[in-house]
């Protein structure tokens, strides 16, 4: 993608970070809504067009997408949706190749979330590997004259049981609606997007009530200063919390057993 797409798909993606950091919002839904959106915009060549012709105003566009949206996605996706023709893109095609990125990260936090991510990203690899070997199967599942429904089947029979859920959605995607890409090229860049997110320490905080932004940044960098890692925060607020604050990375729970841990913490969020 060129500068302008670059930049709309960054701010997209924080709005996604921003969105699945409430652990209330089903990550798994929203990444099969996003798909629709994804396949309404692919078949609809006109309609994306005019949701990224820079003539049109962007709250004219963003009224637009809400209207045809609405009532059949969720208010999440069509707030990101809103958002994002809300941006500016170098080309239409850009638009549907981001709000399928956004999907696919959807469906990573869902498994970050579950503790299945590290075997999703194995299994893609592996899947990826088990292709490369079988001529017979890789022709079947790129053979442009076979029905989606066909090759879904096919990877269903493969794959259901023996593979996350996750992986299995995200594989039947790509197969089904490859959009111009090789299955290799597809594999390699939903392995990328696997180990981008593997890569980044999740921290799950509790709060008795709704951090500020400036306390999530403050937190956020503590956290990160603690780890050496880039940190993720998933926020979530109960009431019976004591001392206001639970924060729990990996199998590690920040609280009086790491008195030195927390006390750090709490210096760095006061500023």
């Amino acid at each position: 993608m060129n500068g302008a797409s670059r930049e709309a798909l960054a701010a997209a993606r924080e709005r996604l970070d921003a969105l699945t950091d409430n652990t209330s919002v089903d990550a798994a839904k929203l990444a099969e809504e996003l798909a629709a959106v994804t396949t309404l915009l692919q078949r609809e060549v006109s309609l994306r067009r005019v949701l990224t012709d820079p003539s049109q105003g962007a709250e004219a566009k963003a009224e637009l997408a809400g209207r045809l949206l609405r009532g059949q996605v969720g208010g999440e996706t069509v707030d990101l949706i809103s958002g994002m023709v809300r941006s500016r893109w170098s080309q239409s095609r850009d638009l549907v190749d981001s709000v399928e990125e956004l999907a696919n990260i959807a469906d990573l936090t869902a498994a970050q979330r579950s503790g299945d991510l590290d075997d999703v990203e194995d299994e893609l690899f592996r899947f990826g590997r088990i292709v490369a070997s079988d001529k017979e199967l890789r022709a079947a599942l790129t053979n442009r004259s076979a029905s989606a429904a066909a090759k879904g089947e096919l990877l269903r029979s493969l794959l259901g049981g023996k593979a996350r859920p996750t992986t299995e959605r995200l594989v039947v995607r790509l197969v089904t609606q490859p959009r111009g890409r090789s299955l290799e090229a597809g594999l390699e860049s939903l392995s990328k997007l696997a180990a981008e997110r593997r890569d980044r320490m999740v921290a799950v905080v509790t709060s008795a009530v709704p951090l500020s932004d400036q306390q999530k940044q403050r937190l956020g960098a503590a956290l990160t200063a603690i780890y050496g890692r880039p940190m993720h925060l998933n926020l979530d607020v109960d009431p019976t919390v004591l001392g206001g604050i639970a924060v729990r990375v990996g199998d590690e729970i920040i609280n009086g057993s790491v008195a030195e841990r927390l006390d750090e913490v709490s210096r760095r969020m006061a500023g």
